[in-house]
């Protein structure tokens, strides 16, 4: 029975069904884990996670059973086992679990029990719980191997402290949202250690998967609840824990030496970063060369730059201003130096030429009728067709700088602005693009490749935001202040709250209406946009699924 054990954290980035690379990676760490015991991987490490319907291909689920038997044969070799999550088929059922290879074979198997349904999880969909699961023995001492969600309910750790648990290793495939990691740690994790006494080691992954973005942020805790490791959050990191069997009462239990504890994001860097990963991941992983953006002298559009920089480096960002007749002067100045201060290419393109030629060719179905937003609409299409022309010839994806708050009440042109591959505001609302923006000409991400300093014009960040589809047209013509904008819709999106409800906290009655009334008609819209990363506990796509067509009001 060992005394000792050394228990190496792997924090790893994945590729969602690249077995090979997958594999690869979990090997290229055990080879580099001279003196560990055990080496820990996130949950669903082997095929990635969130697998969605890739997980009901018959022929992932094979190659996957095969890819681990080749991992449990590598380990044969005397060193360090390994903890493997992926899937299991048991009696024609599907299970999310964990193997631990060792000895050059699958020792031993346990399933996921508590199944995640809500927001971006569809676990129920794909799995069946697991029985509540039994230590496995790993060189004399009993592991209980609770998997994400199973630490969220006491059920799990508490009946695997009754069959003899001396340490909680727990795989996770926890997406960010704004304040998790105070919740996992201090609101589940340190819970579970004092109610159980057992110590606790949480494993998450990090990197980009389409809409969510894993931040890492693995730790360990004590049996009081006192945190011995903090692993970093945005990186991949790799950290041996060492934990050892010490006198307590008349027994013992094992305890995790002090190790690093690094300081995370704190607000609103982390918001920033995770943008900037998802973007990077996205664009990396889907194999495109770079990103090109409509750059229009805006907020918007200059944190996005900021953002792909930060991402990709500026050699892979190309910045596009595309004047209209209504392009302030200001405009065109701020976009010029928002460029310079990235050091990113930028490149003219007027639109109006094209604009004068569907003026023309929309005359005769147009006659007798007064400009409206139909041809403010038309300037937006064709910018959004120049760049995606742009995208289509030489092969950068097109980034879409729309916010939450425009998406929310459907302050975007369909076919438009709306056009691209990717979002990295999508999730934002415009006080929260104020807030990165102000923070990051002031300081520069622990991620980022960007520069350091200011990049962007400060006038950029003060100046009245106008989309500048007619003279001196400002967003406050057409939408209540951001301040307030962004508070109703807290309540009515994030909060699901009635229109009464929203009013009660003392809101103008006809503006929330109203605002009710657009975010609804704004639903087709939002089910055309490009994917854009999650950043709170309801973005659209993955958290809140409305339908279209619906006759439902509150107010």
């Amino acid at each position: 029975m060992a005394d000792t054990l050394t228990i190496t954290l792997a924090q790893l980035n994945q590729k969602v069904g690249d077995l090979a690379a997958n594999a690869a990676s979990m090997l290229a760490v055990r080879s580099q884990a001279e003196g560990s015991d055990l080496i820990v991987f996130p949950e669903m490490q082997l095929i990635g996670y969130p697998p969605e319907d890739l997980i009901q291909k018959p022929a992932l689920i094979e190659r996957a059973a095969i890819a681990l038997e080749a991992l449990a044969a590598a380990t044969a070799d005397g060193g360090p086992a390994m903890l493997v999550g992926s899937v299991f088929v048991r009696d024609g059922a599907l299970h999310n679990g964990v193997a631990l290879l060792d000895g050059g074979k699958v020792a031993a198997v346990r399933f996921k029990v508590e199944l995640p349904n809500y927001g971006t999880f569809d676990e129920k969909r794909y799995f069946l719980p697991g029985p509540l699961p039994e230590p496995v023995l790993f060189k004399g001492v009993r592991l209980g191997l609770p998997i994400c969600e199973d630490i969220w309910q006491p059920e799990v750790c508490r009946h695997l402290a009754q069959q003899g648990a001396e340490i909680f290793l727990c795989v996770n495939g926890s997406p960010y949202e704004i304040d998790k990691d105070v919740l996992r740690i201090d609101g589940v994790a340190k819970r579970r250690a004092i109610d159980t006494g057992i110590p606790l080691a949480y494993l998450n992954r990090v990197g980009g998967q389409d809409e969510v973005v894993f931040d890492g942020a693995s730790f360990v805790v004590g049996p009081e609840g006192a945190l011995s490791v903090q692993m970093p959050d945005w990186e991949e990191a790799v950290v041996d824990t060492v934990w050892n069997r010490v006198p307590s009462g008349s027994g013992h239990r094992w305890r995790c030496e002090q190790g690093v504890v690094c300081e995370l994001a704190e607000h609103p860097e982390d918001i920033y970063c995770a943008m900037v990963l998802a973007l990077r991941d996205y664009v990396n992983t889907n194999k495109f060369p770079g990103v090109v953006l409509g750059l229009s002298g805006g907020i918007d559009s200059a944190i996005c730059a900021a953002i792909a920089v930060d991402a990709l480096g500026p050699e892979r960002v190309w910045c596009v201003m595309m004047p209209s007749a209504y392009t302030s002067a200001e405009s065109l100045e701020d976009a010029a130096a928002c460029a310079a201060m990235l050091g990113v290419r930028l490149d003219t393109i007027p639109i109006i030429p094209a604009v004068d030629a569907f003026a023309e060719m929309l005359a005769p179905a147009f006659a007798g009728r007064q400009p409206d937003l139909a041809e403010e609409n038309l300037q937006s299409r064709i910018r959004g067709t120049t760049l995606m022309a742009l995208s289509n010839k030489f092969g950068p994806m097109l980034v879409t700088t729309g916010n939450k708050s425009e998406m929310s009440v459907g302050y975007a042109t369909i076919y438009g602005d709306m056009n691209g591959g990717y979002n990295p505001l999508k999730d934002a609302y415009k006080t929260t693009v104020f807030a990165i923006s102000k923070w990051r000409n002031e300081a520069r991400p622990k991620i980022g490749l960007g520069p350091d300093g200011a990049v962007m014009p400060e006038r950029i960040i003060t100046k009245p935001p106008s989309a500048e589809l007619r003279p001196d047209q400002k967003d406050s013509d057409s939408l209540p202040d951001y301040d307030v904008l962004d508070a109703i819709l807290l309540g009515l999106v994030e909060h699901e709250k009635s229109v009464d409800q929203v009013v009660s906290e003392g809101f103008d009655r006809a503006t929330v209406a109203r605002i009710e009334r657009l975010l609804n008609v704004a639903e087709y819209k939002r089910r055309q946009a490009p994917p854009g990363v999650k950043l709170g506990m309801r973005n659209f796509g993955r958290d809140r699924r409305y339908p279209i067509t619906h006759g439902f009001r509150t107010g």
